[in-house]
């Protein structure tokens, strides 16, 4: 993930906002580098509500510059923007309706140039891989970790489910591998993160 971020911040000088795998209006993961004046007026008036960018993104797949965005901006919301230094832009939107990664990029100077669109459609893409979720996890194994999260020892989670402590330990192996875990804590971490609990 590190090496698309620092593509981003030598692509987009003014600053850019990822957020990624947004499910149920949440992001899975989020980070911002717009100017910190511009990022607490956005949030102090919840414009991610109200951004023809958002909207865009979640809307569309593809790429696109600001200028190019025909959605209304009631709230004047890229007016006041530029007053922060992000004059020019691009979004990228792509994954499913269920699951989007959205960034936008800023310059102060000048419009993107095609190769530069390029290059953010290729960043968000590959945030969006690195960062996908599993899916194959089972009820079964979704169940045993959570009740190792709730603070179950595995002899009482084996008979909360039902199951022997040596199944339990299966399924909590099983789980550990597709999530690409190295121990039980780890893949409870990650399965709250990816909101499997």
């Amino acid at each position: 993930m590190v090496r698309y971020l620092q593509r981003l911040d030598e692509i987009a000088p003014a600053g850019y906002t990822v957020g990624v795998h947004i499910r149920f209006a949440s992001p899975l993961y989020l980070k911002s580098t717009y100017p910190q004046a511009w990022q607490d007026i956005y949030a102090a008036n919840a414009y991610s509500l109200r951004d023809p960018l958002v909207f865009w993104g979640i809307s569309k797949s593809g790429k696109i510059r600001w200028s190019e965005i025909t959605l209304p901006d009631p709230f004047g919301i890229m007016k006041k923007a530029g007053q922060h230094g992000l004059t020019y832009g691009a979004v990228v939107a792509c994954g499913k309706i269920t699951s989007r990664t959205i960034v936008g990029a800023a310059r102060s100077d000048r419009e993107f140039t095609d190769t530069e669109l390029s290059d953010i459609e290729e960043v968000a893409l590959g945030l969006h891989d690195v960062t996908e979720p599993p899916e194959d996890l089972t009820p079964a194994m979704i169940e045993a970790l959570r009740l190792v999260g709730d603070g179950y020892r595995h002899t009482a989670a084996a008979a909360e489910l039902g199951i022997s402590e040596s199944a339990l330990k299966a399924r909590l192996s099983s789980a550990r591998h597709k999530l690409g875990a190295r121990t039980t804590a780890e893949a409870l971490r990650m399965a709250r993160e990816y909101r499997l609990l």
